[in-house]
């Protein structure tokens, strides 16, 4: 049998004489693929083609270098690992393809292959994968004709009148916290899409009874009641309507699902946004809030609107001799006596009270309502401002919203429903949905430490809090390994910390033997190979630990704080200084 080699360059001489690739096949008795995979060593380096010839590498190592034909970061790549004992095909591709994005990739899926080529876009492809893996090669021009996409969907969008939209690739876990979402009316069915859907239904049906015996089902049969699903899931996805005065107050979240497929979320009202709520005019005058709205017509005229009550009112004369309203002292000193009592009546019926907090907490959760009321309660959620792009991907982000979302189809919509609706449930659900809405006020999360409290928690609120948050662990039973399903890898960790602390880590997590197996590799094959030794080994960081196992904070003399884990060291660049490793 022919050398890889002398198949190729055999192969390459018929095909300079006129041969096609199927006429080669015949002669060899192979196919196809076959020849064009031998040929496709073309695009690999000479150097790299002599170094296998001298047997170096692997056939399958060679056969990794033909993903990119740029002959000089082969030879970069190739001298980055030929002195390394990790020199596996995967390894080869991964550092070919590190600047690319695959054809995978939600972007990539968004835009089009062809609509990418057609930009004049390279696809990177691996003709010896089974798959036929593929990479996109220019990365800004993918960026750019996503970005092109998004905006022109947003320019569609900004027809129907939206205040504002607001469009990402992916949104931030959290986006939509303290807006208030918009219930629309669906659009009911058509007379003829409610009869081809009940014919649908009566397919189905008839086709299940028939087959409901048989041991597999056709394929013809079961290609039908496959697209008759298809098309029943198309019924339910209803287009959404809104009021106009609703959309000209609020705006659109606009992002690409993982499939690549564009998300369109109407419907999210601001706080600022809000209309106004005033019971009168001279209530108007005295409170901080200007109860004149600019608003601009369709001429691009600017004109003064006084809102009272929710209607829109002409200011008028008041007459002198009409009864003016009691002075705002009397008035709070009347309403003082009110406050107390009720405070005293509440206290002696908690289950008003439980009725009374859960309303007040389930309006500022779903219906993202401003305090109103006379509860003066509320639970603040944490922001991230700095976060993981797998944060939302994680089991307790998914646990949440299916959670929220569970809750919100049971809620009524209207504030005074949904009172009557929270005195009904009972004892049991009450307190679930009690624990539901206080677990977004929970903050564990580690900041710089101001010691002069102007931005920034002072080291002992910082203290406090994560003594809390540990109480609530405990309490809870709670544990990131088992619970969370958290495990360092190198985008979350392994990779953002020096080699010192990727050692340290596989030393604690896996072991010293495991440990003096990549003590002499670069950071980012160390950070790889961390990342499996660790995976199933329930290792955490120090911020993951319990406080118990960690020091809280350190006040230095100059007034600052070092608190847990010194998250700085985690921005550390490359370091050659690692501890040694006891030999066995």
């Amino acid at each position: 049998m022919l050398h890889p080699l002398d198949q190729f360059k055999a192969f390459k001489r018929m095909l300079e004489n006129g041969m096609s690739k199927e006429e080669i096949a015949d002669a060899y008795r192979t196919t196809p693929r076959y020849i064009a995979q031998r040929l496709r060593l073309v695009a690999v380096a000479p150097s790299l083609l002599e170094a296998y010839a001298r047997q170096e590498m692997t056939l399958a190592m060679l056969e990794a270098f033909t993903v990119n034909p740029d002959h000089a970061r082969q030879q970069q790549v190739w001298e980055r690992i030929c002195g390394s004992w990790q020199k596996e095909p995967w390894q080869i591709r991964r550092l070919l393809t590190d600047t690319t994005v695959p054809t995978t990739d939600k972007r990539a899926l968004c835009v089009g292959i062809d609509a990418y080529r057609a930009a004049g876009g390279i696809v990177l492809r691996d003709l010896f994968c089974d798959d036929n893996s593929g990479w996109l090669e220019d990365v800004p021009l993918l960026d750019r004709l996503v970005d092109e996409m998004l905006q022109g969907i947003a320019d569609q969008l900004a027809k129907q009148g939206w205040k504002w939209i607001t469009a990402h690739v992916e949104l931030p876990y959290g986006h939509s916290n303290g807006l208030r979402k918009l219930i629309g009316a669906t659009e009911a069915l058509s007379e003829e899409e409610s009869a081809t859907r009940e014919a649908l239904r009566n397919e189905q049906e008839e086709l299940e009874v028939e087959y409901s015996g048989a041991d597999e089902l056709p394929d013809a049969i079961d290609q039908r009641l496959a697209e008759i699903e298809t098309a029943l899931s198309a019924f339910e996805v209803r287009p959404t309507t809104f009021d106009p005065a609703d959309i000209a107050r609020a705006g659109v979240f606009l992002s690409i699902s993982r499939q690549g497929e564009l998300v369109v979320d109407p419907g999210y009202v601001r706080l600022e946004d809000e209309a106004p709520r005033v019971a009168n005019s001279e209530s108007c005058e005295d409170s901080n809030e200007d109860p004149q709205l600019r608003d601009v017509d369709r001429d691009g005229v600017q004109r003064t609107v006084i809102s009272i009550g929710g209607q829109l009112v002409d200011k008028e004369e008041v007459d002198d001799e009409v009864i003016k309203p009691l002075p705002d002292g009397l008035v709070g000193e009347l309403t003082a006596h009110r406050t107390l009592a009720l405070q005293n009546a509440l206290a002696g019926n908690p289950h008003v009270a439980m009725t009374a907090l859960l309303h007040r907490m389930v309006m500022e959760r779903y219906h993202f309502a401003a305090p109103t009321g006379c509860l003066e309660i509320s639970v603040r959620q944490a922001s991230f401002s700095a976060q993981g792009t797998d944060l939302k991907e994680t089991p307790s982000a998914k646990a949440i919203i299916e959670r929220y979302d569970a809750w919100k189809s049971d809620l009524p919509s209207d504030e005074s429903a949904l009172w009557d609706w929270v005195a009904a449930l009972d004892d049991t659900s009450r307190m679930a949905l009690l624990a539901h809405c206080v677990s977004y006020g929970v903050n564990a999360v580690h900041e710089r430490p101001n010691p002069y409290g102007s931005s920034g928690p002072t080291p002992h609120s910082l203290n406090c809090r994560l003594t809390g948050a540990d109480r609530l662990a405990r309490a809870t039973g709670f544990d990131m390994v088992n619970d969370a399903n958290w495990k360092p890898t190198v985008e979350n960790y392994l990779g953002r910390v020096t080699k010192a602390r990727i050692l340290a880590a596989v030393l604690e997590g896996a072991g010293e033997r495991a440990a003096s197996l990549i003590q002499h590799l670069k950071k980012g094959e160390m950070a790889q190979e961390a990342e499996r030794l660790l995976r199933d080994a329930g290792w955490l960081p120090e911020p993951l630990q319990p406080l118990a196992a960690t020091d809280v904070e350190d006040v230095t003399a100059d007034g600052g704080a070092t608190a847990i884990g010194e998250t700085d060291a985690m921005h550390d660049t490359d370091a050659d200084e690692v501890p040694p490793i006891a030999a066995e």
